[in-house]
């Protein structure tokens, strides 16, 4: 089992068992955009003691207990609804109000604390990076990948995509939530984990709990996306292109 263990990616192993997400929160791991690489691997760059983060993992997988929510369990259409109506809601009902609050700290409170300045600037790269990506997902990609999961349940063909195959939007995605990542831990970094000084408003401090709240929620939609959806997606592909048109793929 610890060999198998080690074999697995991160990002295998949570969405194997969503449990394991916080243990490698508490070891500082990345399962979402860093999700791709062997448990192995994470260990020797980090300098975390294998022995104990195996110990701990196989300690919560010991207890018998069934996640709430297996999401690797999910049809994959269920799964892009879930996406949509949960990840992708939130992002869209929470950019106005928390523009308007991050707006406010860096004009109220830039000046002595040039930080919240950064801040705004990385939030509207954050802004515009995810409208663009959520609208491929939603108008392209997801389309797509539902129309593959009817053609397999109904055993049909389907018309050639336009991208050759799932994989070319699905590595453009990949590649957009690496750098949606990282503007979002950079956002982390300047604020030393969301901390507020003593003195800060409540707009200061509604603001970096809102960005810590986004930030967890968006990690989240990543891990279900790059770890769960988009490698069933390839694999269903694969599977029906004996029954695809020709020039499919």
């Amino acid at each position: 089992m610890e060999t198998e263990m080690k074999e697995k990616t991160v990002g295998e192993l949570v969405a194997e068992d969503y449990r394991t997400a916080d243990v490698f929160k508490h070891y500082g791991i990345d399962f979402c955009c860093g999700g791709k690489k062997p448990l192995s691997k994470v260990c020797d760059e980090k300098g975390i003691d294998r022995t104990k983060l195996e110990t701990d993992l196989l300690n919560l997988t010991n207890t018998g207990k069934i996640p709430s929510q297996n999401f690797d369990q999910w049809e994959i259409d269920f799964l892009i609804d879930y996406i949509l109506n949960t990840h992708h809601a939130y992002i869209n009902r929470s950019i106005p109000v928390m523009t308007q609050y991050i707006e406010k700290v860096a004009r109220v409170h830039g000046h002595a604390y040039t930080e919240t300045v950064t801040v705004l600037e990385l939030w509207n790269e954050i802004v515009a990076d995810l409208a663009s990506h959520m609208m491929k997902e939603e108008q392209v990609l997801f389309p797509y990948i539902k129309q593959l999961v009817q053609a397999n349940r109904q055993h049909s063909k389907l018309n050639p995509p336009p991208f050759a195959t799932v994989k070319n939007p699905v590595y453009m995605m990949e590649h957009e939530h690496d750098a949606v990542g990282k503007l979002v831990k950079e956002i982390q970094r300047v604020t030393n984990n969301y901390s507020t000084p003593p003195e800060a408003c409540n707009t200061y401090k509604v603001s970096y709990a809102k960005l810590n709240e986004f930030a967890e929620d968006l990690f989240m939609h990543i891990h279900l996306e790059n770890n769960i959806l988009f490698p069933k997606a390839i694999q269903l592909e694969r599977n029906l292109q004996p029954e695809m048109l020709s020039a499919s793929v």
